[in-house]
């Protein structure tokens, strides 16, 4: 049957959420790899621990970084601190959020749904003068029959539709239209590890006493089981109220279970790094015990997980600004880039050893590295200087020492 959908829908242009087609595009799955899996949602799938920490931890580091915006002049980039983009992305998206509280909440939308929204308002010359995020559950892309798109947003029962212009739309993996819906995609692990919660809260719920046998040599009537199961159930469940005295050469069996049974433990813990695998968050980080599967130390993972997890996303909302958010004459004339920087702001040694190789190989000033530590200038600080053991070859001996006349400084034999 899922051969003939398929095969039908090929007819018709239409190849599911990898497709290309016009109208409403989806995001989700077409076909389920195991039947019976519970759709538990966005909120459902945040009340697993893992899954929490793996987008907070996402969201807040991207959401932490400096927006900056730089204009061209004279052919160098310079901080545009008085343009509008600037106070748009570095000081205030909109007159409700901080910077840091808009990216983060794109940024889940971004991880969960697959696609982040935030409508553009404009002022009459055109210019952005502030991002609204919207829930992606509300919106919808529509592909119209001349290839435009608009977004069709349910709010407050009204549908409003806005142009692709008036849309910042971030998009993860997908067909380039929209990106695919994460969530959806991996609903065969938060099936699994929903089952799994659920069955170690049974058990602890027990008291982690799952059953027991109360041993009688004799035989009962079935009321007196039912008064002996209501007499003496407490020692299955665990309670601590009385204390439970056995006559009659009564005895009590525990059936336990091993710790490993009782707590799930492989079974959760496989799960922490499935769900690392879906949202490309080192275990570490998530604070998971498995700390040496990535490099030979935690820096060297959390290094790497910058590269390449990180900056790839930091460019994709460059790129998206740059095309929904700027007018034509913006992009002309100016950029809009996050600071990496700011992810070495924990690490005083690096921070320092950067800065010394900087002023040293003449690639920044003394008061430039000053100011990126929040300190004050000092005179002399804006002068570019470098070391002299880097003189070219035919230039040794014959820079000038105080004390020493141009004359003697042509002269090697004179120093």
């Amino acid at each position: 049957m899922a051969t003939l959908l398929h095969t039908v829908g090929r007819w018709f242009g239409w190849g599911g959420a990898l497709g290309e087609s016009k109208g409403d595009q989806y995001a989700a799955p077409t076909t389920a790899l195991n039947d019976g899996l519970r759709n538990i949602g966005a909120e459902g799938a945040l009340q697993m621990d893992t899954v929490w920490a793996a987008i907070d931890r996402r969201a807040t580091t991207v959401a932490s970084l400096p927006f900056f915006v730089y204009e061209q002049r004279n052919g160098q980039k310079v901080l545009a601190r008085t343009s509008r983009l600037y106070t748009l992305l570095h000081d205030s998206p909109n007159s409700r959020m901080t910077p840091f509280e808009f990216w983060r909440a794109m940024m889940m939308n971004y991880d969960l749904r697959g696609n982040a929204y935030a409508r553009v308002e404009r002022a009459p010359d055109g210019e952005a003068v502030a991002l609204w995020p919207m829930p992606a559950d509300q919106v919808i892309p529509v592909v119209l029959d001349d290839g435009s798109m608009v977004y069709r947003y349910y709010i407050n029962g009204d549908i409003a539709f806005l142009s692709d212009e008036n849309v910042l739309h971030l998009k993860n993996l997908g067909n380039g239209t929209v990106g695919l819906a994460k969530l959806e995609f991996m609903r065969g692990t938060t099936d699994e590890q929903a089952k799994a919660q659920q069955s170690a809260s049974k058990v602890f719920g027990n008291g982690g006493k799952p059953t027991g046998v109360l041993m009688i040599d004799a035989t009962l009537k079935p009321g007196q089981r039912e008064s002996l199961r209501a007499n003496y159930g407490e020692l299955a469940t665990g309670s601590t109220s009385r204390l439970a005295v056995l006559e009659a050469n009564m005895k009590y069996q525990q059936l336990g279970l091993s710790p490993e049974d009782q707590q799930l433990l492989e079974t959760r813990q496989f799960g922490v790094e499935q769900f690392c695998r879906w949202l490309d968050v080192p275990p570490v980080l998530v604070y998971h015990s498995n700390v040496t599967a990535w490099g030979t130390g935690i820096e060297q993972i959390v290094d790497g997980w910058h590269k390449f997890s990180l900056r790839p996303i930091l460019v994709g909302i460059e790129q998206a600004v740059r095309k929904r958010v700027m007018t034509p004459r913006q992009r002309a004339t100016m950029t809009a880039e996050f600071s990496l920087d700011a992810l070495l702001r924990g690490n005083a040694k690096d921070r320092t050893e950067i800065a010394a190789k900087k002023v040293q190989n003449g690639l920044a000033t003394r008061n430039e590295m000053r100011q990126l530590e929040n300190e004050p200038p000092i005179d002399g600080g804006d002068v570019i200087t470098v070391q002299t053991n880097l003189l070219p070859i035919d230039k040794l001996g014959k820079v000038p020492t105080k004390g020493t006349s141009n004359a003697d400084s042509e002269n090697p034999i004179a120093q």
